[in-house]
């Protein structure tokens, strides 16, 4: 260990100025052994710098190399693990924990020593040694530059003091007097001993020659202790003198003190009355404006809000401790709520007259509106109601109940002003629905309560969204000709003198024009009582209340109650929901009203209720775009249900009259009814949801729709008796493609399909029955040729069996002349022409199809006389161009 010592010294330390003293072989501990050396060492250069090195071997194992260094002053700790047993791990706790395994037990503990030495002799931070054996430690260091430390292996680390000019230059004058100093240092350090010896005798000497000196130098010490003694005796009395002064001085010093208490005192009760007198004392004019404003001038609202807001921040204020012990501040604040009371009570009162005042003005002006579709305008009444808001946010602040109590009035007044507004609004509405003018001018000079259309519309209450009527008539639909069918186009149900009829295009617009007038000028009256109650009553807020409330109303527009607790604020949410109960209180009418006129609408025209969804929808995603809980957002969207519930009443009783369909026996089909229905609903449905947000309901009914036509369609062809089945699906089929290419509707892209296929499909199997075998005779004898072919017959050998010579073949033909052809085909023509209806026009085109298979059975033919008699010459008597000119010329007499 040593040799390996003086290497790192001599390697190491020396070049960087360093001495080393103490050194240990270490591990890491629970890690694979790769041994490296602690080193402790110190600089040569003042000040002294104390570290801890870690020394590697590289890796070639030639020499040391230097892989980390520590500060002994960053060293906080030092685990040695075990005070008592000899254990070689120990840990040194730096900015983190280092774990090391010494080569032996001996190793770690000189080197935990000399870290020990080193802290106590150079730094000011102590470092803990933890389970550290106290032989180890040394209980004090001497100080001074001398103070030696020493490592595990007893190097001495002393630092030496340099000698002086003058100590160097005796040194040498005495080593210079003997000429042995060098040559023979025992002579040279006897001869030192002798004269040693001789300068203590003489030193003795001095001292005894000097007795005489000492006695004087004793005798002048007891008389200076003499001296002291009186000096001591004048101290004393002095000190007695100034102990008097020193009570008069605390005195004085007392009286000072009381003096400044007293002026502290004055001072912090000048400033407590002051802020008393300037947080509590009301300008009278406040007073005065507050037991004798006027609140019916603008100007004595104004000063009644300012003195109102002086009162309550009089009321207030944070009062400090013991202030509400005071007799003046207890009848100040019985003052204040005097005032606050008297003034609560002058506003309540107030308001409510102006709650009353205003709704007889509003009132005198429905007579303007009975016979227009327009509501009162409440404009003017919001305006001169507003003034009184900065009022009403006092009221609510300080007087809760009045406060409540006015919202109550407010609601229950206006409740009863805008139900008769609203129901006049929507008598009129019906009116233009279902009346003339007369009936109008007849309405605007009878009672309310005579109104016929008032007694007429009663029988739709409560029930909003269910149709009404009897519809047997609908449902004993009989096949009529094209000219009737608009008559039972829709599931229309009669009302007065009205019929489904008498309805038409401008009929539905003008039905679609004051609905939409009915819902735009509800919104408006709405979202302007909404936003009034809002300011007015001094909601959604964040403020603190004088107490949280609770809210519950009917659906009907029950009783509005609350709890509040003083002192707790009430949440934006319960404001919000305050807003929208106080809406349903006021404008309770409305929903009953609209579902009413829906089922008005409804009762007039199904087909309404495609005009009631689409604008309904866009009214409800325009109120959802402002606020979704609103009330407006919500009474629209349960009114939507409802509407949507009758759109989806009107799909179903379509399907219904479609399954309920009779077929008469004697007339032809043609184009069944509610085929005819559904090509006016999409044309209908397509010019109401352009652009429409419900798009998606439309395309459902369609699908629905669809299917049901698909299957009646069949289900009707199955049963008619009078016209073939393949004409029914065929013209029927043919109608809904055209109507589906027409319209271009997207979601029935694979039904327009569909149609066509079974269009094709049906026309030729049509063509195919009717055309059948118009040359019956020779038909059976080419199917014996083609029955001799199929039992292994060679085609060139037909004509030597004797049932299928050339003479039987030319007995056959003849009887076949070109006559007798174009009789067949006229008797065919008429035949086709009573099967099909004049509408659809596919008479021509059957007519043509009959052409084609009837020229492909003649090919047939002439193919297999050409294989099977092949030279005979026999041919038949009539032609490709005959065909075509017989079937012309037909066509055309026809």
């Amino acid at each position: 260990m040593t040799a390996i010592k003086h290497a790192l010294q001599r390697d190491i330390f020396t070049p960087n100025d360093e001495r080393l003293l103490s050194i240990v072989n270490v591990c890491k501990a629970g890690k694979k052994k790769k041994n490296c050396f602690l080193c402790a060492t110190v600089t040569t250069e003042r000040p002294v710098q104390v570290k801890m090195v870690k020394v590697k071997k590289s890796d070639k194992g030639d020499f040391y190399k230097r892989q980390i260094a520590w500060a002994l002053r960053d060293l906080a700790v030092v685990d040695a693990k075990d005070a008592i047993k000899e254990n070689p791990e120990f840990d040194l706790h730096f900015e983190k924990i280092y774990k090391w395994v010494a080569s032996s037990t001996a190793e770690k503990n000189a080197f935990i020593s000399c870290i020990w030495k080193l802290n106590q002799r150079y730094l000011r931070k102590k470092i803990d040694f933890v389970n550290v054996s106290s032989q180890l430690l040394e209980e004090s260091v001497p100080s001074g530059e001398n103070q030696s430390v020493t490592g595990g292996d007893e190097e001495v680390v002393d630092v030496y003091q340099e000698l002086n000019a003058r100590e160097e230059q005796d040194i040498e004058i005495m080593m210079e007097g003997c000429e042995c100093a060098i040559s023979n240092a025992e002579a040279f350090a006897e001869r030192l001993s002798r004269e040693l010896q001789v300068l203590d005798g003489a030193n003795i000497q001095s001292i005894m020659a000097s007795e005489k000196q000492v006695n004087i130098l004793m005798k002048l010490l007891d008389e200076a202790l003499k001296e002291v003694d009186q000096i001591e005796l004048k101290l004393s009395s002095y000190e007695e003198m100034l102990q008097s002064v020193k009570e008069q001085m605390d005195q004085i010093s007392e009286s000072n003190h009381l003096i400044h208490l007293s002026n502290t005192n004055n001072v912090k009760l000048l400033s407590e009355i002051e802020f008393l007198v300037n947080h509590m004392d009301l300008a009278k004019g406040h007073i005065k404006a507050l037991q004798e404003g006027d609140l019916a001038s603008s100007r004595g609202i104004e000063a009644c809000t300012n003195a109102a807001d002086a009162l309550l921040q009089c009321m207030n204020v944070a009062l400090r401790p013991g202030h509400d012990m005071l007799l003046a501040v207890k009848q100040q604040q019985q003052r204040f709520s005097d005032l606050r009371e008297h003034f609560a009570r002058r506003l309540a009162s107030h308001l409510n007259n102006v709650f009353v005042q205003q709704g007889h003005d509003q009132s005198s002006t429905l007579a303007q509106h009975s016979v227009e579709l327009a509501l009162p305008n409440h404009h003017p009444f919001h305006r001169d109601l507003l003034r009184y808001a900065k009022l009403m946010e006092w009221l609510k602040s300080t007087d809760y109940g009045k406060y409540e109590g006015l919202t109550k009035n407010y609601m229950d007044y206006l409740s009863r002003l805008y139900e008769r507004e609203i129901k006049d609004f929507f008598e009129v509405a019906k009116i233009k629905m279902t009346g003339t003018t007369k009936e109008s001018k007849k309405f605007a000079t009878l009672p309310r309560k005579e109104s016929a259309v008032k007694q007429e519309t009663e029988s739709l209450h409560g029930s909003s969204g269910k149709l009404t009527g009897s519809t047997s008539s609908l449902n004993k639909l009989s096949v009529q000709s094209s000219g009737n069918r608009r008559s039972q186009s829709s599931s229309l149900l009669d009302m007065g003198n009205m019929s489904a009829s008498d309805l038409d295009v401008a009929d539905r617009t003008k039905f679609d024009k004051i609905f939409e007038q009915v819902l735009s000028e509800l919104e408006p009256l709405c979202l302007a009582e909404q936003d009034f109650i809002s300011k007015f009553f001094k909601l959604q807020q964040h403020q603190s209340m004088p107490g949280t409330m609770t809210e519950a109303e009917d659906a009907d527009g029950g009783t509005l109650s609350r709890q509040h607790n003083a002192g707790a604020p009430l949440p934006v949410s319960s404001e919000k929901d305050m807003i929208r109960q106080m809406m349903i209180k006021i404008f309770r009418c409305i929903e009953p009203e609209l579902n009413n006129l829906i089922a008005l609408g409804d009762k007039i025209d199904s087909f309404n209720s495609l005009y009631m969804l689409v604008k309904m929808s866009h009214h409800v995603w325009t109120a959802q775009n402002v606020d979704p809980a609103s009330f407006l957002s919500t009474t629209l969207g349960n009114v939507l249900v409802t509407v949507k519930r009758n759109f989806d009443k009107c799909i179903s009783n379509q399907i219904r009259q479609m399954e309920e369909v009779k077929i008469s026996k004697k007339s032809k089909v043609g184009i069944l009814p509610f085929v005819a229905e559904f090509e006016e609903f999409a044309g209908l449905a397509e010019s109401i949801f352009k652009n429409a947000e419900r798009r998606g309901d439309l395309d459902k009914a369609y699908t629905k729709l669809i299917r049901g036509v698909f299957v009646n369609v069949e289900k009707v062809a199955n049963e008619s008796q009078k016209t073939p089945r393949d004409v029914v699906m065929m013209e029927n089929f043919h109608h809904i493609f055209a109507t589906l290419s027409r319209l271009k509707i997207s979601c029935l892209e694979a039904e327009k399909k569909e149609a066509k296929q079974k269009y094709t499909d049906h026309l030729q199997s049509y063509v195919i029955y009717s055309l059948g075998q118009p040359l019956e005779k020779l038909n059976h004898f080419f199917e014996g040729v083609e029955a001799r072919v199929a039992q292994g017959i060679r085609e060139e050998e037909v004509s030597y069996q004797l049932a299928f010579n050339k003479q039987e073949l030319r007995k056959v033909i003849k009887e076949y002349p070109g006559k007798e052809v174009k009789k067949g085909l006229d008797n065919l023509y008429k035949k086709v022409d009573k099967h099909l209806c004049e509408e659809e026009n596919l008479l021509q085109v059957v007519w043509h199809s009959m052409q084609d298979e009837f020229i492909r059975q003649y090919k047939h033919f002439e193919g297999l006389i050409a294989r099977c008699y092949p030279g005979s010459g026999v041919t038949m008597e009539f032609t490709i161009q005959d065909i075509l000119d017989y079937c012309s010329s037909i066509a055309q007499s026809h």
